[in-house]
């Protein structure tokens, strides 16, 4: 099979100023959205215009092998308008990434007919996958698979077991959109527009080319470096997909805050006959919110770029590090999470009305609290048990 040879016709600018263009659409979609259980084809084809889904996408396919902090810039940006189309985004523009991991023959299957391909993940190891000659057999219901009616590939994680029914691998399956199905149960009250419904899987050879080992990509390694030979594949896998599940939290935050503070600007208290923006003690609430908002992000991307800066020096990324970033990670969440609420506390009854950008933000940034990704005891945990010198498995973080 012949190399591709497609080159990007955009740069990472030109694509964080696409969708800021975006936003006030994706803003006025944002009900639309929760309304339909699903984020609206033209948004995503906005997105895809203007190229986001290419950020993290090799060059060797279009891609831009863009910085991940402009991916996360974006997806900040637009989850502060939409919170349900920042999470997809944020999902399904992540995958590149890991697809490029993939052997060159399961990239060739994606990307080599359309590149603008998009794939949807649920990474639970729900399924069950038995070892077969030239690969394996996978069956099983994946939960929460967020933007899957936008991809025609999924990836889902799924426990290896031998002829002895021993677990002997957990891995990463990349399966095409006629070998699954996919199961409307997505009925919530946040992130109601991420469409994260089930996959059902019965009885599918996954060659063993077209997998992923999660022992392997936790030590950064995959087939796929073979030929995506740049320093963004060379990351941490969880730390970029942790990331990419505090992000989108962010950004909601963000846009609750904008929300806020322009309600407030405009709101008399009735208890109190006086402007709200007058109250000291709202212009307490306002920079607190502010400075988790901003602590948050800061501490995220700063470790991304150490991460960056010990591959590019082509060093291992020390566990401390990796533990580091989820324990900021987790606690990013947690910051962007008090902040609604308190602002959310100190908007009025009016911010409780149906159709209300702030209490869409702060249902959706609640539920994305509960991802597997957002346990916060769990990653500090381990954090602190480094910090007092016992072992910790790398392979996990």
């Amino acid at each position: 099979m012949s190399e591709p040879t497609q080159r990007p016709n955009k740069d990472a600018q030109s694509v964080r100023d696409g969708v800021q263009d975006l936003l006030p659409t994706i803003r006025e979609r944002a009900e639309e959205t929760e309304r339909l259980r699903v984020v609206p084809e033209s948004s995503v084809k906005e997105l895809e215009e203007v190229g986001f889904f290419k950020l993290l996408q090799p060059v060797r396919f279009g891609g831009l092998e863009a910085d991940p902090v402009d991916f996360y810039t974006c997806v900040r940006d637009i989850a502060s308008a939409c919170g349900s189309t920042g999470w997809v985004s944020s999902v399904l523009g992540v995958h590149p990434w890991q697809i490029a991991l993939f052997d060159d023959e399961a990239q060739q299957a994606v990307w080599g007919e359309d590149p603008d391909t998009r794939v949807s993940s649920s990474y639970a190891p729900m399924g069950k996958a038995s070892l077969t000659e030239g690969g394996f057999n996978l069956s099983g219901r994946w939960s929460f698979s967020s933007g899957c009616a936008h991809a025609t590939w999924v990836l889902l994680g799924g426990l290896v077991f031998n002829d002895e029914g021993q677990v002997v691998d957990f891995r990463t399956f990349l399966v095409p959109r006629e070998r699954y199905d996919i199961v409307d149960v997505w009925n919530v009250v946040g992130l109601a527009g991420t469409g994260s419904n089930d996959i059902v899987v019965e009885d599918v050879f996954i060659p063993e080319t077209f997998t992923l080992s999660m022992a392997e990509t936790g030590r950064c390694k995959g087939p796929g470096q073979a030929v995506n030979t740049g320093d963004l594949y060379k990351l941490q896998f969880h730390s970029l997909f942790t990331t990419t599940i505090t992000t989108p939290i962010i950004g909601m935050a963000r846009g609750a805050y904008d929300e806020h503070v322009t309600m407030q600007q405009n709101r008399v208290r009735a208890s109190y006959g006086e402007k709200a923006s007058l109250d000291p003690f709202a212009a307490v609430r306002v920079a607190t919110a502010s400075s988790d908002i901003d602590a948050a992000w800061a501490l995220l991307m700063g470790n991304i770029r150490e991460q960056q800066a010990h591959v590019a020096r082509g060093e291992k990324i020390p566990i401390t590090q990796r533990l580091r970033i989820r324990r900021d990670q987790v606690l990013g969440t947690q910051r962007a999470i008090d902040a609604i609420d308190l602002l959310f506390e100190a908007s009025g009854g009016r911010a409780l009305a149906n159709g209300t950008p702030l209490q869409r933000a702060w249902r959706d940034a609640h539920a994305g609290r509960v991802h597997a990704a957002n346990d916060p005891e769990r990653a500090l945990q381990m954090y602190g048990a480094s910090e007092f010198g016992h072992k910790v498995d790398p392979g996990m973080y």
